[in-house]
């Protein structure tokens, strides 16, 4: 019996890394009229109105207890597209505050932010977002987590004799990690307010690899790699949700990238942990 040779890639997940084919990666694709009566986009910002390029007054900021006293009227200073932009993106870093007010990483999604203003759609990457991919790694220990799904089924078939992983087992691995729960940042009260909950959530595609798998007698230590890409863009499945689109963070983000009078470019966030798994015979 052959034993497999590493390093190896064990799993590669059904959805595709750079697939900018999906909904969320679109951007400047829907007028003022679908966003008005399809999504109820009516009350965007504090600051300004982004259909007619306009500064808010106390008059017309729908947070102010004068709101509506003029009618329709609005009483702010025009502006042009790059400055009402900027005023939508410096209401989004506030915006953001209680979504990401705690933890080492809160500080993500401003740069995040940036990138989305600045970048005109170039991939993500920063080293803070691979500590807390590890440590997303390292902190579930649930079932069917990855990482305990990876640590019993190595220990379930190593070859002690062989001293190695037999090849034939590759497939039995790979469908245990397919019914396993990946990484992602979703616990119900941490990530939702340590900002990693608003920078990804969800992580779109995952690979895992094998780099080294050591045998001894009584033991085996894996070096394993885990590769993540997510989508930071909203699709209108997204702002159709009421978890989305009750909080003027989202709507703000959803205007900015899929308005045509902006179409700020969506990027894709590259993130990437290496873990050492071992066991005992």
């Amino acid at each position: 019996m052959s034993n497999a040779l590493f390093p190896l890639t064990i799993f590669t997940t059904k959805r595709r890394f750079n697939d900018f084919s999906t909904d969320d990666m679109r951007y400047g694709d829907i007028p003022e009229d679908r966003l008005r009566k399809e999504f109820g986009l009516n009350n965007i910002s504090n600051v300004v109105e982004p259909y007619t390029l306009t500064r808010l007054t106390a008059f017309d900021n729908p947070q102010s207890r004068f709101a509506g006293t003029y009618g329709g009227i609005h009483r702010g200073d025009k502006l042009s597209v790059q400055q009402c932009a900027q005023l939508l993106f410096e209401e989004m870093q506030v915006t953001s505050l209680p979504f990401s007010f705690i933890g080492p990483h809160r500080y993500l999604i401003n740069q995040m932010l940036r990138n989305l203003q600045l970048s005109r759609g170039l991939d993500f990457h920063n080293p803070q977002l691979d500590i807390a991919y590890r440590d997303k790694l390292h902190s579930d220990y649930a079932t069917r987590q990855t990482k305990t799904v990876l640590h019993d089924n190595i220990g379930l078939f190593i070859d002690y004799n062989n001293k190695g992983f037999p090849h034939n087992k590759l497939e039995k691995l790979a469908s245990a990690l397919k019914d396993s729960i990946l990484p992602k940042f979703d616990s119900l009260l941490l990530d939702k307010i340590n900002g990693m909950g608003i920078t990804i959530h969800d992580v779109y595609a995952t690979k895992i690899e094998i780099l080294r798998l050591d045998v001894n007698d009584h033991s085996w230590k894996e070096n394993v790699r885990f590769t993540g890409q997510d989508h930071f863009g909203l699709d209108v499945s997204d702002i159709r949700k009421q978890k989305f689109n009750q909080f003027q963070f989202f709507r703000i983000w959803f205007v900015l990238q899929r308005f045509n009078k902006f179409g700020f470019r969506p990027f894709l966030t590259n993130m990437q942990a290496v873990i050492n798994i071992e066991g005992k015979r």
